[in-house]
């Protein structure tokens, strides 16, 4: 092609490779060339309850399909299951083919073909990993393994494992500078951030965290900033991309403080938290950490990732099965996306489909897509921000998730089942639970909850509400479920 060619050409978003090997957006570099939003994009959601990847269509705002990896419960319970369990985490290559992503519940990192929906191969890493990512240079995919005290460093040409970088136990989450000279791992167990050098795997900086609990974390494309969120006590952190790695900023965003990315757009450059305890994204200006916005989105988002230009983000809903559409550039919702069970991680995969329609291997929703949803208000009426809970169905049984917020800091408590709508009389406990520093907490239960608060039947039908615990029963109510 000729110079003015590739030049028209990169203009029309419709080169590939090697000339838009990434977006100008997060993970990518600053001087990476945005790519327009296309019908070859896609928008992919780990959802944890139904073991589903959903396929949407970033140019229509449509689900194409999921991806099963998985199945519900009970048959997951088998000695014999084959399947993923608890499916969560996600990363992409460099070159957008494939889609690494992780199981809990399996100890597995399962690697996708994005343009055919097909799996490529499994691996199978330590106890409990949480996410995964490419190297900037495609040759290596991280592997924080949470339930033990390393990386696991997997070869990105034979799937296999190679190496192991042992960090402070409990590695939540690892990215990349954009020139991939570093990883930096936050912790979900330690106060402490290292940062790694992709050439060698040694350790080369420590950064404090304020809590043990870091979920997410995100590099600035310019290559000067690297943000991560506290979960246990709603803060967000922000810290030097460079040596000597100084802590820069901490920001307290709110109770569940999930999952952050980064984005630039022609109002400048911005942070996009996702705060699941207040049901919003906060958005915060990269220069001076100015707050412009507060955008409602819907029930504990989760997984935030931006389009190829910057102009969209897309949030995963945990408690209500849907991806929530912003415009950066307005800073509102302009549509959502049902997908499948408890969404986790999200990733936007720039031309991921470089021809045909991208559908093979896919599935309807189906069962994935069926769960209720509730409220808890606290007693005395005083509540502003009411518990979110959804039952996602399961066959007979459903998984309940409750995202409880409005508690005292660091007490037990109760969610229990009442026969009365104010909470009186009888309680019977479904979990015991203890609220994090910001007095919040993520609640679950399992069972055939649904056709309980439910029931036709006034002398069948159970309300649910959160009490105070009492030695391990249920005692004051504090929370009760909002009539509909």
């Amino acid at each position: 092609m000729t110079r003015l060619s590739v030049a028209a050409a990169l203009l029309a978003g419709s080169i590939l490779f090697p000339f838009a090997a990434f977006a100008g957006q997060a993970p990518a570099a600053a001087s990476d060339p945005d790519i327009p939003i296309s019908g070859r994009d896609r928008v992919y959601g780990a959802e944890q309850f139904s073991n589903t990847v959903s396929v949407s269509d970033p140019s229509t705002n449509t689900l194409l399909g999921v991806i099963k990896l998985g199945d519900p419960q009970p048959g997951n319970l088998s000695p014999l299951y084959k399947g993923q369990v608890l499916v969560h985490g996600m990363g992409f290559s460099p070159d957008h083919k494939t889609l690494a992503v992780v199981s809990i519940g399996s100890n597995s990192v399962t690697f996708i073909d994005t343009a055919t929906n097909t799996v490529r191969h499994t691996t199978y890493v330590g106890r409990s990993p949480h996410e995964a990512f490419f190297t900037p240079d495609g040759r290596e995919v991280w592997v924080t393994v949470r339930g033990e005290d390393y990386v696991a460093v997997l070869d990105a040409a034979s799937f296999e494992e190679k190496t192991r970088i042992r960090v402070p136990a409990g590695p939540g989450m690892q990215i990349f500078s954009p020139d991939g000279r570093y990883g930096y791992i936050c912790s979900s167990f330690n106060p402490e951030t290292v940062v790694v050098s992709v050439a060698d795997h040694r350790i080369l900086g420590h950064v404090k965290q304020e809590s043990p609990f870091c979920p997410n974390i995100a590099a600035s494309p310019d290559g000067k900033q690297v943000w991560f969120t506290l979960k246990d006590i709603g803060k967000t952190q922000v810290f030097s991309a460079e040596a000597p790695f100084d802590l820069i900023r901490t920001i307290d965003t709110g109770p569940i403080t999930n999952h952050v990315n980064l984005v630039t757009n022609r109002n400048g450059s911005f942070a996009f938290v996702t705060v699941g305890g207040l049901n919003v994204v906060k958005v915060f200006r990269t220069d001076d950490f100015e707050q412009v916005a507060t955008i409602p989105v819907g029930n504990l988002p989760h997984g935030i990732w931006p389009s190829g230009d910057g102009t969209r983000v897309y949030v995963g809903l945990e408690n209500a099965d849907q991806f929530a559409v912003i415009d950066t550039l307005t800073n509102k919702v302009i549509a959502s996306i049902p997908i499948g069970q408890a969404p986790q991680a999200v990733a936007y995969v720039p031309n991921a489909v470089p021809e045909g329609d991208g559908r093979q291997n896919l599935v309807p929703l189906g069962k994935a897509g069926e769960a209720a949803h509730l409220r808890l208000s606290a007693a005395d009426g005083t509540d502003k921000t009411p518990s979110t809970v959804t039952l996602f169905d399961q066959g007979l049984t459903q998984i309940l998730q409750a995202s409880v917020t409005g508690l005292e800091p660091k007490k037990a408590y109760v969610l229990a089942l009442s026969r009365k709508v104010d909470g009186s009389g009888p309680l019977e406990g479904l979990s015991n639970f203890m609220t994090n520093p910001a007095g919040s907490a993520i609640v679950n239960a399992v069972g055939p909850i649904r056709q309980i608060v439910e029931a036709r039947h006034k002398d069948e039908r159970r309300y649910l509400v959160v009490a105070s615990d009492e030695n391990g029963q249920p005692g004051r109510i504090l929370q009760v479920q909002v009539p509909e």
